[in-house]
């Protein structure tokens, strides 16, 4: 190690200085730190279980699911049970956010298999993403 001990190298988006963070730019820290932290499920079956026991903080849907029922379910459990729901627009880039691909020497993603949704149970620690993500699911 060279003189710089207790630091580490955390790949963020990059953002300019005093520049509010955008929401997706947020999700996709909150994703990745519960990731980090063994508090996120993914898929249908391990989320609803998730929703069920009321231990969701939050949910995640995919826009172009083309599944009308599985929507339905995750929308009309998010809502029975009081959880923030937010979605984006592809299955490949929430799998990707969610740790479902393979990263090569580059640091590019490979092999992103799709992820129509994930439930957030734990956050992990906070963090400024974390702040924007609650303000947004707070004010909808």
């Amino acid at each position: 190690m060279s003189g710089e001990e207790g630091t580490v190298a955390v790949e963020t988006p990059s953002q300019p200085l005093g520049e509010a963070m955008d929401l997706m730019t947020a999700l996709q820290l909150v994703l990745r730190k519960s990731l980090a932290h063994g508090g996120l499920v993914r898929g249908l079956h391990e989320g609803a279980k998730v929703i069920e026991k009321h231990a969701a903080q939050l949910c995640v849907l995919a826009e172009d699911c083309n599944q009308p029922d599985y929507i339905k379910l995750v929308k009309g459990l998010c809502a029975d049970h009081g959880v923030g729901l937010l979605t984006v627009p592809s299955a490949k880039t929430l799998g990707e956010w969610v740790g479902l691909c393979k990263i090569d020497p580059e640091g590019k993603a490979r092999k992103v298999v799709g992820c129509s949704c994930a439930v957030v149970q734990d956050y992990g620690e906070e963090s400024e993403g974390l702040n924007v993500v609650q303000q947004h699911v707070k004010s909808h």
